[in-house]
């Protein structure tokens, strides 16, 4: 593990035409308001939280901590922010990246050092789906360390498309009705873990990343995977996307507003118990045949 002090200098967002300064303003301030009402709609960060920010070296885990660093500024209510990255030790991983781009920003940071690469390619055989596992040791790395530097919460990057993403898998691949939520307390109940990009879209988090010129670092571990479950459901949902504007918007609204009375989860709502209102003082008129 090695940790880095804070330092007061922000990273610069790269020159901008007039018209792409427009566009830009527009963007900031639409993922800014969008995490901002998930915060408030799930009462994510409260007074003198310590949030560890997990930052992934993606997109959108670079977005999540910029748009946190910015409501940290203006918000009526005090937070830490700490910025955490798990080296995973991935061969040709660039390690002075992540540290370079923190030491610009006015926030503490720790690069934990871990080799679950070595654990993922010695048990998952060649070909097979690395994803499950690799985030299961990453999730534990990243909750143990919450616990040892005392964090209330911990922000992860998953974004509106993940979580209907996320859906869909469970839906085709497990047999379940479950998403990722914006708000979730561990098993052990140790951890809170928050959703901050709950309601941005993920073409939002990518343009905001080109406006800003994140270093971003592609995973090799498995990146390259075309045959993912996960991004086969990727390209249904563009095609629906395509087909019916707004579709993926509306099937995050329905994870949103869910009537589980009518699903079928006897666990979720009481079926067995169901009993018509019958007046029972009332009799049935004399039998007689009906001329249809």
């Amino acid at each position: 593990m090695r940790l880095h002090p804070d330092v007061t200098s922000r990273r610069v967002v790269r020159e901008l035409s007039r018209k792409e300064k427009t566009e830009f303003n527009k963007l900031q301030k639409r993922l800014r308001r969008n995490a901002g009402n998930a915060i408030v709609d799930y009462n994510m960060i409260e007074q003198d939280d310590r949030v560890m920010v997990c930052l992934s070296g993606g997109k959108d885990s670079y977005g999540m901590l910029d748009i946190l660093l910015s409501l940290r500024a203006s918000a009526p209510i005090d937070f830490e922010l700490i910025a955490v990255n798990l080296d995973q030790k991935q061969p040709g991983f660039p390690e002075q990246v992540l540290p370079e781009y923190l030491a610009r920003l006015d926030i503490p940071y720790y690069i934990l050092e871990k080799d679950t690469y070595s654990i993922v390619r010695e048990k998952i055989p060649e070909g097979k789906t690395t994803c499950g596992l690799c985030s299961r040791l990453r999730r534990g790395s990243l909750y143990e360390f919450a616990a040892d530097i005392g964090a209330s919460k911990i922000a992860l990057g998953h974004h509106r498309d993940d979580i209907v993403e996320t859906l869909f898998l469970n839906m085709f691949f497990g047999g379940s009705l479950k998403a990722m939520p914006p708000k979730l307390l561990s098993d052990d109940r140790r951890n809170v873990v928050i959703r901050p990009l709950a309601y941005c879209r993920e073409r939002d988090l990518a343009a905001f990343a080109d406006y800003k010129a994140f270093p971003i670092i592609p995973c090799n571990l498995c990146g390259s995977q075309e045959n993912l479950q996960r991004v086969q459901i990727k390209q249904m949902l563009r095609d629906w996307e395509r087909q019916y504007p707004g579709r993926t918007e509306t099937i995050f609204r329905s994870i949103c507003n869910v009537a589980p009375s009518q699903l079928g989860d006897t666990a979720l709502f009481d079926f067995s118990s169901l009993r018509a209102e019958v007046d029972t003082d009332l009799h049935l008129p004399a039998i007689r045949a009906v001329n249809l």
